[in-house]
């Protein structure tokens, strides 16, 4: 295998995601004025956003069989964030055993039992139920725990496992953090669900990729919680006014019942909020410390709704389109609820 020189930084491949792209610009230019630079290449399909990462190395192939561009090259590191199921996690890990330093694999809180009044590293983790599936839609999960454990097989204390909650910031696909600041600079009245002192929990994603990036610098291994905007819980009252402080839209907040908004037909949902009764009230109670102690941060909420407010509404209209408000919904509910 080729030898680089012993000062340089060698980060190996990140695959194609919302996250990747951030992890990717940190690794672009890595390393300290005493430690030489270089880009860090990533292995995809070259499929989806082939032009994501210009100006890096992109070595195509596929996890599921095609995985000879990894082949003869040594890396410091290499950051995981497409591992699903235990097979390709294995197949991948045992090719680069001997290739590289340290392995940090993203994993995911949905390895836990929500069924718990808090969720710290060592909470109870799903019972795997059909191990010899890789239905990832039916068993998400239970696959990543079974991801976790192949990690530890192979690295050891070479291996670091992240357990992301939902990812937030710029650039997000998914709108489920985003609802939240597009919705209140929509103004009007606005549904606050459930009870005030409800926990919601995301993590900037830019506040992500410099953990990761802190993690794999310092050569730390473990398993770590990423989960945010602060240490000490954030009550729904406060998410909501913390974001309705960058925008200068008239808006007002109506509470209305969990029980009230669970008994329609469909039963109404809004992202990021959770139910704390019932078998999934830890879902917004995992606990970061050991990341924090580690060096995760977190930026202001107010800087993250207003940065992914700002990037949202410079999308394309086509885009924008595609998050769904549920203006006529939310006045229905409005409606009766203050009738009943």
């Amino acid at each position: 295998m080729p030898q680089a020189p012993p000062a340089k930084v060698r980060p190996g491949p990140v695959g194609c995601s919302f996250w990747a792209a951030r992890v990717s610009s940190a690794l672009t230019w890595c390393g300290t004025p005493s430690r030489a630079a270089t880009r860090s290449p990533s292995f995809n399909r070259g499929r989806t956003n082939p032009d994501l990462f210009p100006g890096v190395e992109t070595l195509i192939g596929d996890r599921d069989g095609a995985l000879d561009a990894l082949r003869g090259k040594e890396w410091d590191y290499v950051i995981d964030n497409s591992g699903y199921v235990p097979r390709l996690v294995r197949d991948s890990g045992n090719l680069l055993r001997d290739a590289v330093g340290r392995y940090l694999f993203t994993s995911t809180g949905s390895v836990y039992d929500f069924d718990q009044d808090e969720l710290p590293e060592d909470a109870g983790l799903l019972e795997v139920t059909d191990p010899e599936s890789e239905d990832v839609g039916r068993y998400y999960g239970e696959l990543k725990v079974m991801c976790e454990e192949a990690v530890r097989e192979i690295y050891g204390d070479r291996g670091t496992v992240t357990r992301l909650h939902v990812v937030a910031g710029p650039g997000d696909p998914t709108d489920r953090f985003t609802y939240w600041p597009v919705r209140i600079h929509r103004g009007g009245e606005v549904i606050a669900p459930g009870e005030m002192d409800n926990p919601v929990q995301f993590i900037d994603v830019r506040d992500l990729a410099e953990f990761c990036m802190r993690l794999l610098e310092e050569d730390t291994g473990g398993i770590f919680n990423v989960a945010g905007p602060t240490l000490d819980e954030t009550r729904m009252d406060e998410f909501l006014y913390g974001i309705r402080a960058v925008t200068t839209s008239r808006v007002s907040f109506t509470w209305v019942d969990e029980d009230f908004l669970a008994n329609r037909e469909p039963p109404a949902r809004f992202p990021l909020w959770y139910s704390v009764n019932g078998r999934a009230r830890a879902l917004a109670r995992v606990r970061s410390h050991r990341g924090v102690e580690a060096g995760l941060r977190f930026r202001p909420l107010a800087v993250t709704a207003r940065e992914t407010l700002d990037w949202f509404l410079s999308e394309p209209e086509e885009r924008r389109a595609e998050l769904q408000l549920n203006l006529d919904r939310d006045a229905r509910i409005l409606a009766d609820w203050k009738s009943a």
